[in-house]
């Protein structure tokens, strides 16, 4: 559960309903069957439906079917217990209109709106909260359409990515989309959080390829890329979704695959030479062939009884097998790879390895499309960012302190390659120019609340050893890698300073501009989590009580204008 102080209304949020009757503003403190009741009037009456039809979509808590909507796509056990915070209400819109409305009928009710596309949200912000919430649940909002003749595609929000990847093979061989080797990610957040995959160094990030957008904006709007402007297409091309409105899907441009590429796994232990192989390996990984995508796995293990580091790597080459053995002989002989150790098919089917399907290319493809409902195991994820080698001496310093630890493992994954080449203010994720990134990452089975406060621990303490062999000023972060133990914000009078704290660590210099942005198209902070971007403090907003009232929100076009004006005035 998130610890965060009791919030306030801002004074920006209560401006934007001033023009409302008193009558309408519902507080959290109505019951249950209340703040049913009204929300199924207003989308009745919103989406021109009957009251018996949409009723459908919305689920309160004692709908027979609320838990399995609920657990359905909480990824993350410790955020599934009677104890977590359950939502008043969930909504699993099956149309644009359904969330236009969705949107307007909770805006006077002061629940805190939260939006689940179904991924992975490792700290739970999407589906959880200690003040009063909804959740507006996409996952039914998950068509994807291919476009062979100009080799696009529309994802819906809800879609996972082994949906995606499944369409895409469906109508060709030789394309495929540059995202995660989880194919139960949620589209949303992962492609508007900046999601990434095993051809980054090839293609760059998922927020590289957009070619537009939809999403519903806080007054109900439906905006494609031109009514939203390029200030917003920006942020959500990035800097998540979430924080501005809800996001439906992307246009994305799709990139061609070699018909063979070659996969492989070699490990390797302390006592085999894991340490020089690991050292050398940042040296490799991030200025290699940019075809090539070396993932580090580095986990404590025990063997004969005694405890060690087992280094793993896991690659994707977009080629084929006599040619990455050749280059990683010269680069990494360290590795000591064989042409036994890979094996060549088709990109799908690596998509179905890097899924820890051992036969890949005797898998039904099919398997991508099961989302796997209710299944997870506890855990935790942290990030951190290298931008100098670490040396020598510090990996061993490393392994011996995982040792001790005995659980928690790291994954380094190699960036340089395109990520170099592209700005760092080309997209609001700023970290292109590292070596490469560090997850930090632990799962258990065992439900003891001291176990698990164990387990936590064991990844602030590494991440806290970290410290000095990391990136600094600030210390960055990965959004899509959530992690409340970075901050969290209340949404109270100290917003831009809580969210300042995160906010850099995740974005850095261009933390800035979202909150520009954020301050123009939401200026109430309808759209808010606990690690939201936050909107400018009203002493600051240049024209904003003038401009960012109701009366001048009133469609694209208006936020459009609003945008623009604000944007240049700071």
């Amino acid at each position: 559960m998130l610890t965060t102080r009791p919030t306030s209304l801002c004074v920006g949020f209560f401006l934007l309903f001033l023009s409302l009757p008193l009558s309408t503003l519902s507080q959290p403190s109505m019951s249950s069957d209340s703040v049913y009741d009204s929300f199924l009037k207003c989308l009745s009456e919103k989406t021109k439906t009957p009251q018996s039809q949409i009723a459908k979509i919305v689920f309160s808590q004692t709908n027979p079917s609320y838990t399995s909507v609920l657990r359905a796509y909480i990824r993350n056990a410790r955020f599934n217990k009677s104890s977590t915070p359950k939502p008043t209400i969930i909504v699993t819109p099956l149309s644009e209109s359904h969330v236009s409305a969705a949107v307007l009928c909770s805006k006077p009710l002061d629940f805190v709106f939260k939006i689940r596309s179904g991924g992975h949200d490792y700290d739970g912000l999407s589906y959880i909260s200690d003040k009063p919430f909804f959740i507006l649940d996409l996952s039914n909002l998950r068509d994807v359409s291919v476009d062979l003749a100009d080799q696009t595609a529309w994802i819906s929000a809800g879609a996972t990515l082994g949906e995606v990847y499944y369409r895409i093979w469906e109508k060709s061989k030789t394309l495929g989309f540059p995202a995660g080797v989880c194919p139960t990610v949620g589209v949303g957040g992962h492609l508007s959080g900046a999601g990434y995959g095993n051809m980054l160094r090839k293609f760059g990030l998922t927020a590289d390829h957009f070619i537009d957008a939809k999403m519903v904006d806080v007054n109900g709007a439906v905006l494609d890329r031109k009514a939203m402007g390029e200030d917003l297409f920006w942020a959500i091309s990035g800097g998540g979704g979430g924080s501005f409105g809800v996001v439906l899907g992307y246009k994305v441009k799709l990139v061609p695959v070699p018909a063979t590429v070659t996969v492989f796994r070699v490990e390797q232990l302390m006592a085999a030479g894991a340490v020089d192989m690991v050292h050398k390996w940042q040296f490799v990984g991030p200025k290699t062939d940019k075809n090539l995508f070396m993932r580090m796995l580095i986990q404590p293990v025990t063997r004969n009884k005694v405890k060690t580091i087992r280094a793993t790597v896991v690659a994707l080459y977009l080629g084929k097998a006599d040619d990455v053995v050749s280059l990683l002989a010269k680069e990494l002989p360290e590795l000591a790879l064989k042409k036994e150790n890979c094996t060549e098919m088709t990109w799908f089917q690596s998509a179905l390895w890097w899924d820890n399907r051992v036969n890949a290319t005797q898998t039904d493809p099919k398997v991508f499309l099961d989302r796997n409902l209710d299944s997870s195991s506890p855990g935790k994820r942290k990030s951190d960012y290298v931008a100098t080698e670490i040396p020598r001496s510090g990996i061993v310093s490393l392994f011996n302190k995982m040792i001790e630890l005995g659980k928690i493992g790291l994954v380094f994954n190699p960036y340089g390659g395109r990520m170099a080449e592209i700005a760092e203010d080309a997209t609001p994720f700023p970290h292109r120019n590292m070596l490469f990134k560090i997850q930090y990452s632990v799962n258990w089975k065992e439900s003891s609340p001291e176990l698990e406060k164990g387990y936590l621990n064991q990844a602030k303490v590494l991440h806290s050893f970290m410290t000095g062999f990391v990136s600094k000023n600030p210390r960055g972060a990965y959004l899509n890698y959530r992690d409340v133990d970075i901050g969290v914000n209340d949404h109270g009078e100290n917003s831009y300073k809580e969210g300042e704290v995160y906010g850099r660590m995740y974005f850095g210099k261009n933390f800035d501009r979202l909150v520009k942005i954020k301050t123009a198209v939401d200026p109430g902070n309808f759209f808010r989590n606990e690690q939201s971007i936050p909107t400018l403090p009203i002493a600051k907003r240049t024209g904003v009580t003038e401009r960012g009232t109701a009366k001048r929100w009133s469609g694209a076009g208006g936020a459009t204008i609003v945008a623009s004006v604000l944007l240049h005035v700071f």
